[in-house]
């Protein structure tokens, strides 16, 4: 028998008649609060159970299923998430995370399709591989995430922090950027073929300093207003996109066909090997 206890009272929430909590049958339970830290989880389906203020440091939840869980400001420092099930085709279905604290988790390969994630802490977690269309991140914190292959299509990351965050070869098409601090995050390949894709992609307002953007596909990509100051954007493919107002102080248009691109109002008179077209007007 095993009792799962709240963190703070010690009140026993649920008595598991079990020798182990991994694989084990936990839907729809009432586990607010519950002090769960360092358990195995493994492959346990908790789905449609509310686990608001749950303890899950260091837990092990590979490939659990937590579809429809409520894990508002849930502890998950640290835990692994790898493989975890937690997204579904509608946000009614999926997780909440919403003010979780996911600092230094991995969530590689996880499914955390339409969850909300809003607010919550994500610095330094694996996001490698995982799905995350649709997601919602908005004014979380990713800094220094590793998101290599991960799937942001559509996802809302608006006003998100995610300085120093890998997102290499990640697609970003139709994602939400806007008011972002992406300082210094990458945007490459993990391959010489390799490129990352944020075709459709707001960006408005987001702070971009530093950032490494070559051979990025950003095709009618919004940067109105952006701050993309030393950014290397060499190679990069920009059909369509939106610069009015950005910030390309000694941004790097190396190789960048600039002709359909809409430039007016930018300073590109302090930008780096860009050739545009004469007929373009309103330069700064």
């Amino acid at each position: 028998m095993i009792e799962i206890k709240h963190r703070e009272t010690g009140e026993v929430l649920e008595r598991i008649d079990a020798t182990s909590l991994a694989g084990a049958d936990l839907r729809d339970m009432q586990l607010n609060g519950a002090d769960l830290h360092g358990a195995d989880l493994t492959g346990t389906n908790l789905a449609s159970s509310d686990l608001v203020d749950a303890l899950l440091t260091d837990a092990c939840l590979i490939e659990a299923i937590l579809v429809g869980t409520d894990l508002t400001r849930a502890d998950l420092r640290g835990a692994d998430l790898r493989r975890a099930h937690l997204g579904a085709e509608r946000p009614s279905r999926a997780a909440i995370l919403s003010g979780a604290n996911l600092a230094g988790a991995n969530l590689e390969r996880a499914d955390l399709r339409e969850a909300d994630v809003r607010s919550a802490d994500l610095q330094g977690a694996n996001l490698a591989h995982a799905d995350l269309r649709g997601t919602d991140f908005a004014g979380s914190d990713l800094s220094a995430v590793t998101a290599a292959n991960a799937l942001f299509i559509r996802a809302n990351l608006r006003e998100a922090k995610l300085s120093g965050a890998d997102l290499r070869d990640c697609h970003l098409n139709d994602a939400n950027l806007a008011g972002a601090s992406l300082q210094a995050a990458d945007f490459t390949s993990l391959t010489p073929e390799g490129f990352t894709v944020i075709n459709l992609a707001n960006f408005e307002g987001a702070n971009l300093r530093g950032a490494n953007m070559r051979g990025v596909s950003a095709q009618e990509a919004n940067f109105r207003n952006a701050n993309l100051t030393d950014v290397d954007l060499t190679d990069a493919v920009l059909g369509g996109a939106i610069l009015r107002r950005a910030d390309v102080t000694n941004t790097n248009f190396a190789g960048v066909e600039l002709a359909s691109v809409t430039m007016e109002f930018a300073n590109f008179s302090k930008a780096i090997n860009a050739v545009y077209p004469s007929y373009k007007k309103n330069l700064r």
